[in-house]
């Protein structure tokens, strides 16, 4: 593969990752403040969306297997750029979740196809590097746009919330037209044998297979497990910080930009140290021992006042960012590895459904355990996270290990 399609891959998730990290920071008191819709109201919608994203994951991921990863992409970028400015219209809770779940559903099917079209254009042994990568270009975008969203709200205006929103838009749009330069990808290679054609068309005639691949659905389930950490900097941490201990609330938003220049700038690096299953599922098993030290970490600074609470708070947030890492670099490669190269799209479609499971419920499990258990709520938590990365090597093995199918490299169109 030629560096043009990966430079091509990673403009357009910079593009869409400084809109995200711009709307993800102001769009609460937009709602709130600008719409008028209670913080309650707000939640519930937001909920229902990702709920209706997590079903359409796996259908706009077989979408883009069926009728070609790029172009359904690009489609759904635009469709992502429509449904934020619908947001600028919105006065009501029902328009609202309309607009939420046309967002949300956009976003999913969004993220499957990219994959489809990732796995088309770059060949196996390259695609977590490259995944890496990419992470580190959506965590450097995020903290652009997050710094760009500071600038309205410190402006506190409606019109600066509006200018967010437009500003999102227009980001999606740009990816939409980076992702129309990258070449098409086939949904069928060209050059299979006779048997792979006749399997790829046996698999044609069954809507939705993965949800009848159990090793491959188990793998899936253990996946948003690990996600479960995704609410912790956004919302579990800052309430932790602001009511059980003395550390101030600003401790919360340098965490954020802890994480987010940590995998900057290491992302690519952890992610050398997985090559193939057995490294992948290595680096998984060790990710969850990390991702409890750092539950464990967390609880120690109850009730700590504020500089011994921050030191704490710190070097827990430093242990999170490593276990996210390793996670995702060991999430990647199994996603991929043990997908049918014919059906990637619907296979990324419905392994993504693990960070929509996790933005859906995440919030309330998190929550509920933290705030209304303490210590014993993050220890509970961080265990959690060990049990579902051992599980995901025996899952692995027999999903690497189910009936032979013939897997071949998707070919470029044309």
């Amino acid at each position: 593969m030629t560096i043009r399609p990966q430079r091509f891959l990673a403009l357009a998730q910079l593009a869409n990752s400084v809109g995200d990290g711009a709307f993800y920071v102001t769009s609460a008191l937009y709602f709130t403040r600008v719409v008028g819709l209670a913080p309650a109201r707000v939640g519930l919608g937001l909920t229902l969306a990702w709920a209706v994203g997590s079903l359409v994951g796996v259908p706009l991921g077989r979408l883009a297997d069926r009728r070609g990863a790029r172009g359904t992409a690009v489609l759904l970028a635009l469709g992502t750029a429509a449904a934020v400015g619908a947001f600028l219209l919105v006065r009501g809770f029902v328009p609202f979740v309309l607009a939420a779940c046309a967002y949300a559903s956009a976003q999913s099917g969004l993220a499957a196809a990219r994959q489809a079209l990732l796995a088309g254009l770059v060949p196996a042994g390259e695609r977590t590097g490259l995944l890496a990568r990419l992470q580190s270009t959506l965590n450097g975008g995020l903290a652009v746009g997050a710094a760009l969203g500071g600038l309205a709200l410190n402006a506190g205006t409606a019109g600066a919330y509006r200018a967010v929103l437009l500003l999102d838009a227009v980001c999606f749009v740009g990816c939409a037209l980076i992702l129309l330069r990258l070449p098409a990808v086939a949904s069928v290679p060209g050059t299979a044998t006779a048997t792979a054609v006749a399997v790829a068309g046996e698999r044609r005639e069954q809507r939705f297979a993965v949800l009848r691949d159990r090793p491959y659905a188990l793998l899936a389930l253990l996946n948003a497990v690990l996600l479960l950490r995704l609410p912790l900097l956004s919302l579990a941490l800052p309430l932790w910080i602001t009511e059980r201990t003395g550390a101030p609330a600003w401790l919360a938003s340098v965490l954020f930009v802890l994480n987010t220049g940590a995998v900057t700038l290491f992302q690519v690096r952890a992610a050398r140290a997985v090559t193939g299953l057995a490294t992948a599922v290595r680096v998984l098993r060790r990710s969850g021992v990390v991702m409890f030290a750092s539950c464990a970490v967390f609880a120690l600074s109850a009730g700590q006042s504020a500089w011994p609470a921050a030191v704490i708070l710190v070097a827990g947030a430093v242990l999170q960012v490593v276990a996210e890492m390793q996670q995702s670099a060991g999430s990647w490669q199994l996603s991929f590895d043990l997908a049918p190269a014919d059906r990637m799209g619907e296979y990324q479609g419905f392994f993504g459904t693990g960070v929509t499971v996790a933005r859906t419920l995440g919030p309330l499990v998190v929550t509920s355990l933290l705030m209304g258990w303490g210590t014993p709520g993050w220890l509970l938590l961080g265990a959690l996270m060990p049990v579902a990365a051992c599980a995901m090597g025996p899952a692995a093995r027999r999903a690497a290990g189910r009936a032979e199918r013939t897997v071949t490299e998707p070919a470029l169109a044309g």
